[in-house]
């Protein structure tokens, strides 16, 4: 197996998140996903049904999951490198 590039990866956990959580902000005000938006509110400071709110969230998942997708492509390749050499 090959090692990910890590700014890729990142890159694409970052927009597919914050999209999502963008998304999610903007339907919540007609009732659907008001419980994810609520849920996640409580981790997202100002993530809140509405469009404000959703480019708030969005912009949290964006650097949350980029963060997070950056640490999992690190730990992968240095677990590949472990194995192969």
């Amino acid at each position: 197996m090959g090692k990910l590039h890590l700014k890729s990866f990142a890159l694409a956990c970052g927009v597919l998140w914050g999209a999502s959580v963008l998304l999610f902000g903007w339907i919540a005000p007609s009732g659907y996903g008001e419980s994810f938006v609520s849920a996640v509110g409580k981790f997202y400071i100002g993530y809140a049904p509405g469009f404000g709110g959703g480019i708030v969230g969005g912009i949290w998942g964006f650097v949350d999951a980029f963060i997070g997708g950056a640490l999992f492509v690190w730990l992968y390749n240095l677990f590949v490198s472990k194995r192969q050499g």
